[in-house]
């Protein structure tokens, strides 16, 4: 669907009936982490694909499989692992000697929404697998192509303490990553009250709600999406922002020296369409430069890369990011 005008009051009504039901179900099953159910929503409703960083234990499983329930879709989980094959993710041909044929078998990766959980522990064969499935929503299998479901997310996970026996990702498969979260713990409060839906035994499988959407209402949430409206000054905000990692010596001074590349046009996209999203969850049927901001980190600091200099240094992307924004006037 090409957009043609501006989500009316209407549409952002009704978006926002159906957004509040599915942070309500999320809020279900999370405690807090009011990041990731936001970044989980703005995959959603954009249709880009998630990256987290953080320690095991901080609700990322829980969040995704609940937003799959939220939504009555189809959840698959993936652990990788070193010896995990490509064929493991998008599925393989079995011959069946009784026909003398051989038959397709989907792989888990064929859901509406997939965690990858430790991408970075698969070979870099295995994590290449992924990238026609991220990019072209669509796998082939023995010659022939399978379209994914609609909705398609993906949710990848990596741990930053581990390191041994990793595979760090392409920078090609970074790029398909719409938005790059690190995740912190709980709060002392937000910890006790997981523990007390514990012992009430909200996480309890006879006490899951129901669904509190369809996946037709989830197509509609994308559809608002693309019209809302971006105003050609947010437009060229954003690419300034997205240019200044390229054109280092006008933006960035004395961090100039320790970047290698800089974000893609594919960056630029993953602004305007999470920025689009972004704003409709805060109920606006346009942009504003806060969202922009707020999605800077996001967006950009796993698509800047650093030469070795900046590590010895420690510098670190974020504070890149930051820079930029200091650098960059606010339209």
């Amino acid at each position: 669907m090409t957009a043609t005008a501006p989500a009316n009051t209407q549409e952002i009504a009704h978006a926002q009936s159906i957004l509040k039901g599915l942070e309500s179900y999320l809020d279900h099953f999370v405690v807090g982490q009011q990041r990731l159910r936001e970044s989980l929503l703005i995959g959603l409703l954009s249709g880009g694909h998630l990256l987290l960083e953080s320690v095991p234990g901080l609700a990322k499983t829980t969040a995704a499989a609940a937003l799959a329930n939220a939504v009555a879709g189809k959840f698959s989980r993936i652990q990788c692992t070193p010896d995990l094959l490509p064929a493991d993710i998008i599925g393989s041909q079995i011959y069946n000697a009784q026909e003398g044929s051989f038959n397709t078998v989907l792989g888990p990766v064929h859901a509406n929404i997939v965690l990858l959980d430790e991408i970075n522990r698969s070979s870099a064969k295995t994590q290449s697998a992924m990238l026609e499935a991220m990019q072209e929503k669509q796998t082939t299998i023995g010659g022939q192509r399978f379209e994914l479901p609609r909705p398609f997310l993906v949710m990848a996970t990596q741990n930053p303490i581990e390191q041994e026996g990793t595979y760090q990702l392409p920078e090609a498969q970074l790029d398909r990553f719409m938005i790059k979260d690190l995740l912190t713990h709980p709060s002392p409060n937000e910890e006790m009250e997981i523990l007390s839906r514990l012992d009430s035994g909200v996480f309890d499988r006879d006490s899951v709600p129901k669904p509190s959407c369809s996946l037709e209402d989830v197509e509609t949430l994308q559809q608002y999406a693309r019209t809302i409206y971006v105003d050609p000054s947010i437009s060229r905000y954003l690419v300034e922002l997205v240019h200044g990692t390229r054109n280092t010596t006008k933006y960035l001074g004395r961090l100039a020296p320790f970047i290698e590349y800089g974000a893609s046009p594919r960056a630029s996209i993953a602004f305007t369409n999470a920025g689009r999203s972004l704003a409709m969850i805060r109920g606006r049927n346009y942009v504003i430069p806060e969202d922009i901001k707020d999605l800077a980190h996001r967006i950009l600091a796993h698509r800047i890369q650093l030469n070795f200099e900046a590590a010895a240094e420690n510098i670190t992307s974020a504070q890149v990011v930051d820079a930029l924004l200091m650098a960059v006037p606010t339209p």
